[in-house]
Order: structure tokens, then C-alpha cells, then sequence
């Protein structure tokens, strides 16, 4: 009788073990048929959101229940096998029934995130740019500002300023929805250390300046035209006064060193003594007075050989430029007073 009682647990194992790699193989092959076929190949796209710490469960059950996948179970026990139950990237994805559940995943394991376009326009300031952002629906112009003067944050990123205007530089990006601030700024900040080479480096010491010099004078140039054309002319001027010791006077630093500026210059603002005010102090302002593009940092490293002292606005985007004083009154008298 003990013989008998030991045959017939065998025998309950070896059908549970069969059974059980049945419905092992049974599942196998069900899975592989599941993350080869789109759920709906007539399907369109439609956007699903994955937020920051939601759990591999979740996500397939939301997908399921996007229609995204029919299978919850099946895309979990996937993804699982693939071990990418935690690499699933927090984001906005664009994604279609139309593709296999295997080909989501990959999207999803990759970050593969809907972006969106921000453009920023050459010569705007941090507050400008600030604006812009909080606009682009990324993130807060406050936490913006008090970024671009947060001393530690700029050290982080190996910039030698007091703050980060010059070192935005502007062109289209595309971030994530969720992007951070600190990462949107990282990479204005990345993208003109890639602009400034080390050939412009080595210019800049040749000219006696530093980087920073290189970047205010740009940021100068930037704001006094909107003509591509002018910009070494104007960065002849403001070389050829510095070697003189003459003061830049320079309308655009003045009114990037009033408060509330109301669009309007007067006396008493070129008359007040602030460390931008290029009326009043001599040599370059203590920094950038906004965010140069390429074209403006290149004037200020490679300046028109030139003998011109003075330009002055003729209304119709261009300038006329002058050696002596003179010639420059002269000018005046012409464009801005249009006296013949």
C-alpha cells in the first residue's frame, strides 16, 4: 500500500507539469501573436501621457483602455520579459492602435515624446525670453528669472557671469511638455558654448577680451541694428572708441539700465550714472544687455577695418557712419533733424 500512495502524487505532477507547459506554450505563443499585431490598423494617432512615477501597470492599463493595445496583461507580461517595467520614460507620446503593441514599447523605452517649438528671436533679454517660455506653457517666467541669477545654477553650467543674459542663445528649440526650466536653460546655455568655439576663443585672446567682453559687445551690436550687413561696421565703431578710451554712448545700454523703461528716452536717462549707461562710463557696460546670435558674436570677434568714430540712424534700418565729429553732426543735422 505504500508503493500505491507514492504513485499517485507522481502521477498528479507529471499531468500538472504537462498541463502547466501546455499552458505555457499556450501563453507564449498568444504573446508573441499579441506584440506583432496592431490592435486596429486602420487606426489614427492620438496622444498618451505618461506622468512622472506611474507604475508599468498602470500604463498598460491605460493604454488599454486608449485602445492603444487590447492586452493589458499580455503588454505588462511583455514588457516584463523585455525587463523595461522601469525604463518606461515619463512624457507626452504621440502613439496609434495602428502599430504592434512590440513597437510601443519601443517608443516608450526610447522617450519618444511629442515636443513642442519654442522660438527665440535674436537680441531679446532674459525677461523677453522669460516670457516667451512661460507663454510656450513650459514653465513659470519667476522660476525662470530667479534661475538665470541663481549664482550656484550658472556656476553649474560653467558660465563666469553674474547672470545668464548673452548666454541664451536664441533659435528653435523643441522640448517635452514636462521639460524642466533647468533643463530648457542647460540647453540655450549648451547650445552657445557649441556657437562659441574655440577658434572664436582664441580670436577673443588675440583682441585682448575675454568671452564675456566678446558677448557684451555682441549683445550691443545686436540691439543698435536689425541689418545683417552693418554688423561688423557698428563693431568697427565701438572697437575704434574703446582703443581710444572714448566712451561707447550707446542708446541701447542706457535703456537696458532703466527700470520700467516706457519706450521713450530722455535727457535725464543718459544723464543718470548706472553700471550700463555707456554715456556715463567709460569702456563696455559690467555685462551682456541681451542674447546675441551668431552673427553679432562674429562682428564683435572680427570688427570692419574701419576709421569710423559715429553712426547714426537714417530711419530706414541702415546707418550712416562717421570719422570725425564734424561728419557726424552733419548726419544728425540730415537724418534725425532732416535739415539740409
Amino acid at each position: 500500500m505504500a508503493k500505491n500512495k507514492l504513485k499517485i502524487p507522481a502521477i498528479i505532477l507529471s499531468a500538472i507539469i504537462i498541463l502547466l507547459s501546455a499552458s505555457g506554450i499556450f501563453l507564449f505563443i498568444e504573446i508573441s501573436s499579441f506584440i506583432k499585431q496592431p490592435s486596429n490598423p486602420a487606426a489614427g494617432k492620438k496622444i498618451f501621457i505618461i506622468k512622472p512615477g506611474q507604475s508599468l501597470g498602470l500604463i498598460a492599463k491605460n493604454l488599454e483602455k486608449e485602445s492603444i493595445i487590447s492586452n493589458k496583461t499580455y503588454f505588462k507580461l511583455f514588457a516584463k520579459i523585455k525587463k523595461a517595467g522601469k525604463k518606461l520614460q515619463a512624457g507626452e507620446y504621440i502613439l496609434s492602435a495602428s502599430k504592434s503593441p512590440e513597437q510601443i514599447l519601443e517608443i516608450l523605452l526610447k522617450g519618444k515624446v511629442k515636443l513642442y517649438k519654442m522660438t527665440i528671436p535674436e537680441g531679446l533679454n532674459i525677461k523677453e525670453i522669460a516670457t516667451l517660455t512661460e507663454k510656450a506653457g513650459f514653465c513659470s517666467k519667476t522660476t525662470f528669472m530667479s534661475l538665470c541669477h541663481d549664482r550656484a545654477f550658472i556656476i553649474s553650467l560653467s558660465i563666469k557671469s553674474a547672470t545668464l543674459e548673452g548666454y541664451l542663445f536664441p533659435d528653435t528649440y523643441f522640448f517635452p511638455k514636462h521639460a524642466s526650466c533647468e533643463h530648457i536653460i542647460a540647453t540655450m546655455v549648451d547650445h552657445f558654448k557649441k556657437v562659441f568655439t574655440d577658434v572664436w576663443k582664441a580670436r577673443a585672446k588675440t583682441l585682448n577680451f575675454s568671452i564675456h567682453d566678446i558677448v557684451t559687445l555682441a549683445s550691443i551690436i545686436e540691439k543698435e541694428t536689425g541689418n545683417a550687413t552693418e554688423r561688423p561696421l557698428i563693431s568697427s565703431v565701438f572697437h575704434n572708441r574703446l582703443k581710444k578710451n572714448m566712451r561707447l554712448q550707446s542708446d541701447p545700454t542706457v535703456i537696458y539700465g532703466i527700470k520700467n523703461f516706457d519706450g521713450n528716452i530722455k535727457r535725464k536717462h543718459l544723464k543718470t550714472i548706472t553700471p550700463y549707461n555707456t554715456y556715463q562710463i567709460k569702456g563696455l557696460p559690467i555685462g551682456p544687455i541681451a542674447n546675441p546670435g551668431a552673427l553679432s558674436l562674429k562682428a564683435a570677434l572680427y570688427p570692419a577695418q574701419t576709421d569710423y568714430l559715429f553712426f547714426v540712424s537714417k530711419k530706414d534700418s541702415t546707418h550712416k557712419f562717421s570719422r570725425t565729429v564734424q561728419e557726424h553732426n552733419r548726419a544728425v543735422k540730415k537724418y534725425q533733424l532732416r535739415k539740409k
